[in-house]
This record gives structure tokens, C-alpha cells and sequence, in this order.
């Protein structure tokens, strides 16, 4: 916890990138995080999105600011891209603030919350969606928030007899790969080179993947019951809120800010349940197994906040970072 002196510690990725965090542990973080927001403990207003103003650029902002009643701590987030694909021109960061205190707790970089907490609401969405029994999952995209979601997947829903893999970039694709092998030995993964049939005999198709990488993927592909999360995917089909039997969003308020190109060719959409209602037991996950169910999983910082404080707790427990004294 913060010292009684207004000091503010910088982490950097370096700081936390060996910090382990247990798929199961990370799941509760942020499924406690959900629920603390579905009680009304917690805030979340919809993120900022600003689109950089000068001509040719391809860049955009972000900026989220939330509170977490359960720990009670504030946050601001904010990242920059640079580049629609470009993860060498992605920075993000994230500051807290304890609000027993009302001092600030630590200002850190955020990639490794983001490739945290993005797996495990994608594990939620799966456990309280996919239809029962399923069997089979296909994960397209193999970048940073990526590479953990097949063993969390695996860990909310051991049933899983298959889980396959569609990436471009070797060093990504070994990284998933490696991720199972690390979570459950010997456990294979098949990788695909056609995203469209390996996700006819899918059950869950994730999709975190470019808007170049494949065919843009369409709800129709997947089968009967069949659960298609978009993690604010570029590489799925136009429309797929207005195609889809049952629709979900972690936040219908950010799908307006960051989704509205899923909505359907009259520019409407219509959300039937949000995660942190299906997660209290006020929405179902699906109306039936014959649904085909779309998932809209945007970034929400209720989420980001356990993850961060965590990742911080720890990091500073292990004596890294630097304290600055900012209003010194």
C-alpha cells in the first residue's frame, strides 16, 4: 500500500514483465471487478477516443477513468497509436491513486495489465456464453492481448477437447503456443491456415486479429450455437451486431465510441446483455443453444484497475520501481 509521503512510484515493462499472475487468479481479479461494477460500487464512464486532426495521420488517443469500490482506488489510463497495426507505436499507461488516502499509488506502464485483463474477460464472455458443452475453440490473432487467451480459456472451461490457432507472425504464434505448453504440459494446438473452416467446427471463435491478417470473419461461418467474441477486432465482418441472434458487450456505452462499424447498415445496433449483468445473474449469456451469439469485448478500466493494483502491490513488495516525490 502507499506510504504516508506523497510520493508516486514509476514502474516500467521491465519492472513487471516477469511478475507471474495464475490464469485463474487473473479471472477473479477481473471478474470481481465486474462485479463490484454491477453493485454500483464502481465507475466507468464510456472512454475518450480522438482521432489525431492532422491529415494523413493514422493515429488515434484513448483515455478511460474509472474508481474500483472494492479497492478503492482511482485510475487514469491513456494510450496513444500510432499506426493502425503498428505494436511497435502502441504506448499506454496507467496511474493510481488510493482513495482512503487520496494519494497516488503508482503511475506504470500498461501493456502487461492490457495482456492481463483482455484474456480473462474474454474467459468470462466464454464461460457464461458459449453454449453448453461446448467442445472446440479458435483463437485468430496472435499479438499482445492475444497470447494468454487460449489457457484461459482452458482454465474456465476444461471441457475444451480442441483448441486451434490462425496467426501470421512466428514469434506471436510461438508465443501462444508456448503459453498453453506453459499452463498445460503436453496440451496440443492445432494451427490453422483457413480461418473460415477451422471456424465451421469451432464452438468459440475469438477474434483479436488485423484487419489484413484473413477473409473478415462472418457470424454465419461459425456453427449452430456457435460464440464469436470480437476483442474490438478490425477483423470481423461489418454488421455482426445486427446478424447475431444474441448480442453481448462488456459496455454498450463503448461500443458506441469504439464499435459503432458493427452496428447494422441503418447504423443501428442493439445490445441484449452486458458481462457484468450476466456475471450478477440479472441477463442470460444466451436466450439457447442454437444461438449464434456476438460478443463485443471493449476495454473496461473496473477491469484494468485489479490487474494494475496487483501487478503494482507486487512489483513494489519486490522492491522495484522508482518513488518521485512530485509535489515536493
Amino acid at each position: 500500500m502507499p506510504s504516508n509521503d506523497p510520493q508516486l512510484t514509476v514502474l516500467t515493462r521491465s519492472d513487471l514483465a516477469d511478475l507471474r499472475v495464475a490464469p485463474h487468479d487473473a479471472v477473479s481479479m477481473v471478474e470481481e471487478g465486474y462485479l463490484a461494477y454491477a453493485a454500483g460500487r464502481s465507475r466507468n464512464p464510456a472512454k475518450l477516443m480522438v482521432p489525431m486532426p492532422e491529415a494523413g495521420r493514422d493515429a488515434v488517443t484513448y483515455s478511460m477513468l474509472g474508481y474500483d469500490g472494492s479497492l478503492e482506488q482511482a485510475a487514469f489510463k491513456t494510450s496513444y497509436r500510432q499506426g493502425s497495426t503498428s505494436a511497435e507505436k502502441y504506448y499506454t499507461t496507467i496511474t493510481l491513486y488510493d482513495d482512503a488516502s487520496g494519494m497516488p499509488f503508482a503511475l506504470m506502464d500498461c501493456h502487461r495489465v492490457g495482456a492481463t485483463r483482455t484474456p480473462a474477460s474474454t474467459a468470462l464472455i466464454a464461460r457464461s456464453c458459449a453454449r453448453p458443452g461446448a467442445r472446440s475453440a479458435l483463437m485468430v490473432g496472435t499479438g499482445a492481448q492475444g497470447v494468454q487467451t487460449l489457457p484461459y480459456l482452458l482454465t474456465v472451461l476444461p471441457g475444451l477437447e480442441h483448441v486451434s490457432l490462425f496467426g501470421t507472425h512466428p514469434d506471436g504464434i510461438a508465443a501462444c503456443v508456448a503459453a498453453v505448453e506453459d499452463e498445460f504440459p503436453g496440451r496440443k494446438v492445432e494451427l490453422v491456415d483457413d480461418v473460415r473452416e477451422a471456424a465451421s467446427r469451432s464452438d468459440i471463435v475469438v477474434a483479436a486479429s488485423g484487419r489484413a491478417a484473413h477473409p473478415k470473419i462472418e457470424l454465419g461461418w461459425l456453427p449452430e450455437g456457435g460464440l464469436l467474441v470480437s476483442v474490438s477486432s478490425k477483423g470481423v465482418k461489418e454488421g455482426t451486431l445486427a446478424e447475431a441472434d444474441y448480442t453481448v458487450a462488456t459496455s454498450t456505452a463503448q461500443v458506441e465510441v469504439t464499435g459503432r462499424r458493427m452496428a447494422g447498415p441503418e447504423g443501428e445496433f442493439h445490445v441484449d446483455a452486458e458481462l457484468p449483468e450476466i456475471l450478477a445473474g440479472r441477463a442470460p449469456g444466451r436466450r439457447s443453444d442454437t444461438d449464434r451469439v456476438f460478443a463485443f469485448s471493449s476495454g473496461m478500466i473496473i477491469t484494468d484497475i485489479p490487474v494494475a493494483h496487483a501487478l503494482a502491490t507486487r512489483a513494489i513488495a519486490a522492491g522495484r520501481g522508482q518513488e518521485v516525490a512530485l509535489w515536493s
